[in-house]
């Protein structure tokens, strides 16, 4: 008997605790979709050490933007660092220069940029060249407890739907 009335318990628990079609759902009973994408950029003088990005989806006021530098690769594994990230030159002198990657973002668009006091045209291309982003777009209400210098614990909050930018 205490099978059958546990059995019953845990099903009725399944169709009551599941709502939506499928995935989180958030506060408003909506499913939660934190929305992700990468994207290759060469920074110039051309561009302003700057470049805009749209995102493609819908993202709305509440919704958070979290960018991440691709910042190496460590036996196979990408290592991701949440921005901004400096590097500082020049560390054992009084003139020390820093470059900082660094973004904003709107409701329509992301937007990646140098800043620091280096001169950006008189370092090496592998600061400004190729620099790889993942961007993902986390809803307000799911961010509180996610420790965002994380990317794997930020694509686990909620199921991510990636978007293939060129």
């Amino acid at each position: 008997m205490k099978r059958i009335l546990s059995t019953l318990f845990v099903f009725a628990l399944l169709l009551t605790s599941c709502q939506g079609e499928d995935g989180i759902d958030g506060q408003d009973g909506g499913i939660f979709v934190a929305s992700a994408f990468e994207i290759e950029i060469d920074f110039n003088a051309g561009n302003a050490y700057e470049y805009f990005e749209e995102y493609g989806f819908q993202v709305y006021p509440s919704d958070v933007t979290l960018v991440y530098i691709l910042w190496e690769t460590a036996d196979g594994q990408d290592v991701w660092r949440l921005m901004p990230q400096q590097v500082v030159f020049d560390e054992d002198t009084a003139n020390e220069s820093v470059l900082t990657y660094n973004y904003d973002f709107t409701q329509t668009d992301v937007r990646f940029f140098l800043d620091g006091t280096v001169d950006f045209s008189a370092i090496g291309t592998e600061w400004t060249q190729n620099q790889t982003f993942r961007v993902v777009v986390v809803p307000a209400d799911n961010i509180d407890a996610v420790d965002t210098s994380s990317i794997e614990d930020v694509m686990e909050v909620g199921r991510i739907q990636a978007f293939e930018k060129k």
